[in-house]
Order: structure tokens, then sequence, then C-alpha cells
């Protein structure tokens, strides 16, 4: 960024949705409304003359997905973060989300201020979904019983963290390890859990009950 306003860009095809989350972004401070976009046509070419910090991103345009939008984006300014909001989820979408680039992915009805700070604070690198939405995925029937020996301490601790959104930077500097180490304990984890990304790791311990999402207010 070159100046310490975020500037943030809305995309959502629903007109009136669009214009009051500008509004409520532009009253926060540090924070300013670059424009709104109702379609992915529309969102590229604000992308392109506008140089958001930040993106709001619906899933569903009038001409267009979301997510491919994302990861447009993504390629084309790496530095740009996208939040992505929606108001249905599967794990396809997830997963599209992940490897489109996205920083976190949120409910649309969810509350302003969730939204506000994961504008302000959801990182480049990591991936955060809202616990609304993983529990959405996870069914009591579907649950496994859990296997309380399976990974370790020190894994649990990295796992619940990558649940939470947080990168491999931010994990060792919670823990007090190296970025080094704390990229080990996910390699550990992918071969343990026969995860092919940390996404699917989380979501197979959370069917597996090895982590619990944090407890709703």
């Amino acid at each position: 960024m070159t100046s310490d306003v975020l500037r943030v860009l809305v995309v959502d095809d629903h007109r009136t949705l669009a214009d009051a989350l500008c509004l409520a972004i532009s009253a926060e401070l540090g924070m300013e409304c670059v424009g709104t976009a109702h379609g992915a046509r529309e969102a590229s070419a604000l992308v392109a003359t506008a140089s958001p910090d930040v993106v709001v991103m619906d899933v569903r345009l009038d001409d267009g997905d979301g997510v491919d939008v994302t990861r447009a984006i993504t390629n084309d300014r790496p530095e740009t973060r996208v939040v992505v909001l929606t108001a249905h989820v599967d794990e396809s979408l997830l997963t599209r989300a992940a490897e489109a680039g996205a920083c976190a992915v949120l409910p649309k009805g969810g509350p302003l201020t969730e939204l506000m700070d994961s504008v302000r604070t959801a990182p480049r690198d990591g991936f955060a979904v809202h616990p609304l939405l993983l529990r959405s995925l996870i069914s009591p029937a579907s649950a496994a019983r859990p296997a309380p020996n399976l990974l370790t301490a020190r894994e649990r601790e990295v796992l619940t963290l990558l649940a939470e959104g947080r990168d491999p930077t931010a994990i060792a500097r919670a823990l007090g390890i190296s970025v080094l180490t704390c990229r080990g304990y996910i390699k550990s984890l992918l071969v343990k859990l026969d995860a092919h990304s940390q996404l699917e790791a989380v979501m197979i311990a959370l069917r597996r009950r090895l982590i619990q999402l944090p407890d709703e207010d």
C-alpha cells in the first residue's frame, strides 16, 4: 500500500447491498471504498483503474463467477487481497476459493464487524473460513470417532491455527517456533491425514474431531 488508507472495492450483483457496503467501508477509520462493481467485466476494469488493496467479492455475479474473477485478480495483482462473500457454501467452493488465492471466505449474511475485521487483517498468504461455514459442512452423522493418538499436541496446535486462517509465518510467531519448523509440522499433518491441501487437512480434522472450532458467541 502507498498510504495508511486501505482502498477497498466492493463487487456484488445486488446494487443496494454493494452501495450499503461501500458506505459502511468509507465510514470506517482508515478505509476508503474506491467503487462498486456488479459483474465480472466491470470488476476487472475497476481493479485495473482503482488499484484496490482489498476486494470484497460476491460469488454469483451478473455475468460470471466471483471465484474466477478472484483468480484473475490475484494472478495479475498478487498484492491485492480478496475476501469472498457467499450465501451458499460447499467444499468445492472453498477449495476453488483457496486455489484462486482468496484470503478469506465469509457468510454473506454475517455481521458487518466480522467483514471489516477480515478486510483489515486477513493475511494475503492465509485462508480463513468463517466457523459458521465450516460447521455447515460437518453434520453430526458424518463425524467420525476421534483418533486421539494420531497427532501430537504441537500438531494439533498448528492445525487449530490453520483452521483460523493463519499462515505459516503467523503460526510460527504464535507458537514461538521457526517458520521452517512450522512448515515441517504442516507437511507432517498432510501426510498423517492423507490430505492434499491445508484446507483439506482442516476439513478432515474437523470431521474426525481432532480439533474443534471456537464456540460461537
